[in-house]
């Protein structure tokens, strides 16, 4: 009965057949060296949720320039050729265990802690960044104050992001994860509080929304009408964990419906808890489902506005709630986190009937292979 569970049918996305609806959630580790080159290390770590089961894998955040974008000192990046042959070495050993692997491309923007190419911080606006660094990621006390971009630097976030996606492509990346969640750069842009421009890419959802759509549009371009490319979505955020769109579904219905029109194959959508509604005040109005208890899931908006396919994540290491999603038709894949790494096989596990192990922090972390983003 469980070999026939939904989680484990395969499916599509883009030109890419996955064997399986269960996917590695993007988590940044820290774990490159200091010039951002991928270690044998993240070799074995990512070749061991292929031979886990894992029908998609998506890297930690991976720099797309030499400027503003890094986020974390040893954190890998995408921008030579030295960065390009390590990548190629994890490819190929995901690829020998049967798996697809994607690179997650991100900007830190205002919320970089750890940059070894500049000092200064870039944000829409010079807006200082809510809460504390992260101490697990090598950052101490409150953000630096970010400068405003320029026209030109908003046009090197987007040359950067084409280029990465480029280099992605040549060192055996199966597709592109634009990294639009979670507080960094591109989510700054979207979000009412950081971005306080009044030019085209500041004020209405419509303006916060046009830097997502052309780095979209951009990396499309640069990587060819075949190879998949999506983008990760959030509410929360590394320093503002509870944070909503203000302007609830609305917000979404625009959001979305931009990014649906904006050359993507797909949507990854991220919340603490996946399974419950994007906007729990609303207490069923404008509900996808009118009938539900507080309104539709955010997987369900992007689903309804971008009219793509989407994966969601979010706690889904309860096999149930992560197969409750797919059968009602709110994602088309799931992404695991905690659950991923308390279990490297976790998709042969569940798919033979196998209890799975429960995530404790110290269990899994370590001085080589430091655990820096759970699923926001």
């Amino acid at each position: 009965m469980a070999n026939k569970d939904v989680l484990f049918e395969p499916v599509t996305l883009g030109n890419i057949k996955l064997d399986n609806r269960v996917g590695l959630s993007p988590m940044t580790r820290t774990s490159a060296t200091p010039q951002g080159v991928a270690t044998d290390l993240m070799v074995d770590y990512y070749a061991k949720f292929a031979r886990g089961g894992f029908g998609l894998i998506i890297t930690e955040g991976i720099y797309p320039d030499n400027t503003f974008s890094q986020g974390y000192f040893d954190q890998p990046g995408i921008i030579d050729d030295e960065q390009i042959k390590a990548w190629e070495k994890v490819t190929d050993a995901v690829h020998q265990e049967g798996g697809k692997i994607f690179a997650q491309l991100m900007h830190a923007g205002a919320l970089s802690q750890g940059n070894r190419f500049v000092n200064d911080a870039l944000a829409p606006s010079a807006v200082q960044p809510k809460g504390q660094q992260m101490e697990i990621y090598g950052g101490k006390g409150t953000f630096k104050l970010p400068k405003e971009a320029t026209k030109e630097d908003i046009a090197e976030v987007i040359e950067g992001f084409a280029k990465a996606a480029k280099n992605a492509k040549e060192a055996g990346f199966d597709g592109i994860e634009i990294h639009g969640a979670n507080g960094y750069i591109l989510d700054q842009f979207l979000t009412d509080y950081t971005n306080k421009r009044t030019d085209e890419y500041g004020g209405s959802a419509e303006n916060r929304v046009r830097l997502l759509v052309e780095v979209s549009k951009s990396v499309r371009e640069a990587v060819g009408k075949e190879y998949p490319v999506c983008i990760r979505i959030s509410q929360g955020k590394i320093n503002d964990f509870y944070h909503k769109w203000v302007n609830k579904e609305k917000d979404a219905e625009i959001i979305f419906g931009q990014l649906g029109q904006a050359g993507l194959d797909f949507i990854h959508v991220t919340e603490y808890e996946a399974w419950q509604p994007a906007f729990p005040e609303n207490e069923g109005t404008n509900a996808t489902d009118p009938a539900s208890d507080g309104g539709p899931t955010l997987a369900a908006l992007a689903k309804k506005y971008s009219k793509l396919p989407v994966i969601a994540n979010g706690s889904l290491h309860d096999s149930e709630k992560a197969k409750e999603m797919i059968e009602k038709g709110e994602a088309d894949i799931i992404t695991l986190g905690r659950g991923a790494l308390a279990n490297h096989d976790w998709v042969n596990k569940v798919k033979n009937g196998e209890q799975t192990d429960e995530f404790v922090a110290e269990k899994v972390l370590s001085p080589n292979a430091k655990i820096k983003e759970f699923e926001v």
